[in-house]
């Protein structure tokens, strides 16, 4: 659809350029290394050239950010950042008011049902016409502090994979255009899995290193509440994770993948890389499950942590069996992923039986299980309040103000990878799939990012 111009009830003057200046060498030291080559452009500036030893702002002062959206519409994943960052949020207590000004809209698409107009009007927010605008607020040069893609939901093209081919990686590399023009960068938080491209993945992380802002994407369920509240210790002797969860491929997997990895990183040695992925489905499941006691142990733990599993009828709760997961679940689909270093990760799909997301790992040393669930308020309360939301942009907020990502974007870029090679094995026929491309070694932030209050 064609954009609407400007709001001029929204314009603004102010296109101060003291935003928060952050060093390259700050940024790499918190990221950890890479064990893969993340390519890098010719003829640009490493690092861009007026970063270095110039002070960010104080963190007292309202920071400036545009958000880049596809679409807003009620309860759609922009709408829930959006008013999050004008009407602020339920924290800790107390409703927290972001230190944050919206000063740059930039939206995609305009259904019907759009509530991006409505927001803008309401709040004197400028809707722009290009991302280069909102980023420079008419300008020429960079002029906010933080950008926030949230590049789901809206009517975009499908791929014969069946994944929807969002503008991720267009809207990244447009803000990059704008970080390079400028000589100048900002945090940049993009929603989901990165691309449904490899390279272009690659190419975003590869981006955000060259440059040296801090990146930050990914699922809201690592940093989500947990019940219980429990933390897989920092060099655990974990030798396999499983996740049971629900929802479509490309979809709901990048979540139930980022519960298990944010996890499963933080075992001895951090993370080795993924070496196959396989992605069966229906009777393979079952078949392949019968014969990995372990995984199958970890698949019954991760199911007596779910409040929605589905009983037999006429009981209020029955002990599930293999049997009636097949025959209750839709697709009845299984991500097997084989890592480098011996290490086992296990998504498993059971539309119609779960909805919800529920971890179980296993620690080497005397087979102890590690479960819990990774809270998402389920239907209609989850599509409503969404307060799962909030632990998400309140990390995104920080990274805005200090200048430090929450945890190393190589998790997110693994489990992009991750989905993207699991969808590629089910096209191709439940087809095992060796995934050199992944070898991607990181070690774990220190400090965990779920939210305990």
């Amino acid at each position: 659809m064609k954009m609407q111009p400007p709001n001029p009830a929204g314009d603004r003057e102010d296109h101060s350029p003291d935003l928060p200046h952050l060093t390259r060498r700050k940024f790499l030291s918190a990221a950890g290394p890479l064990a893969i080559s993340i390519p890098v452009l010719a003829g640009l500036p490493s690092p861009v050239p007026g970063l270095a030893g110039q002070p960010a702002r104080s963190t007292h002062q309202r920071r400036k950010i545009a958000l880049i959206a596809t679409e807003v519409w009620q309860y759609s994943h922009a709408q829930h950042f959006i008013d999050r960052c004008l009407e602020g949020y339920g924290w800790e207590g107390r409703h927290h008011r972001p230190p944050l000004e919206l000063a740059g809209l930039y939206v995609d698409h305009f259904p019907g049902n759009d509530l991006a107009r409505e927001r803008s009007q309401r709040h004197g927010v400028r809707l722009y016409p290009t991302i280069a605008e909102a980023l420079t607020l008419g300008g020429s040069q960079l002029a906010v502090d933080g950008v926030l893609i949230i590049g789901e939901h809206g009517s975009y093209p499908r791929n014969e994979k069946g994944q929807t081919l969002y503008p991720r990686h267009r809207f990244f590399k447009e803000v990059v255009k704008v970080f390079e023009a400028s000589h100048r960068v900002a945090p940049i938080f993009s929603d989901k899995h990165l691309s449904t491209s490899w390279a272009e993945c690659l190419e975003m992380v590869g981006d955000s290193k060259r440059l040296g802002f801090p990146f930050m994407a990914g699922s809201s369920l690592p940093v989500t509440w947990r019940i219980p509240s429990v933390e897989m210790p920092l060099h655990a002797p974990l030798v396999e994770s499983v996740c049971v969860c629900y929802g479509g491929i490309d979809s709901y997997d990048i979540h139930g993948l980022e519960t298990a990895q944010c996890m499963s990183e933080r075992r001895r040695g951090g993370e080795a890389g993924v070496k196959t992925v396989h992605a069966i489905q229906g009777a393979k499941v079952r078949q392949w499950v019968a014969g990995e006691p372990t995984t199958r142990q970890l698949l019954f733990a991760a199911l007596a942590r779910s409040h929605t599993c589905k009983p037999r009828p006429g009981f209020t709760f029955s002990v599930p069996d293999l049997a009636w997961l097949q025959e209750n679940s839709s697709g009845f689909i299984a991500y097997i992923i084989e890592h480098h270093d011996g290490f086992r990760t296990t998504l498993f799909l059971l539309n119609g039986l779960v909805q919800d997301f529920n971890y179980a790992g296993m620690l080497s040393h005397d087979r102890q299980v590690i479960s819990c669930q990774m809270h998402l308020p389920m239907p209609p309360r989850a599509a409503t309040l969404a307060d799962f939301f909030n632990p998400q942009f309140h990390h995104a907020e920080n990274m805005i103000l200090t200048g430090q990502a929450p945890y190393p974007i190589e998790r997110t870029l693994l489990t992009s990878g991750m989905t993207l090679f699991a969808v590629e094995s089910l096209y191709r026929g439940q087809l095992k799939l060796a995934t050199p491309e992944l070898k991607i070694a990181y070690q774990p932030f220190a400090s965990s990012t779920f939210w305990r209050s």
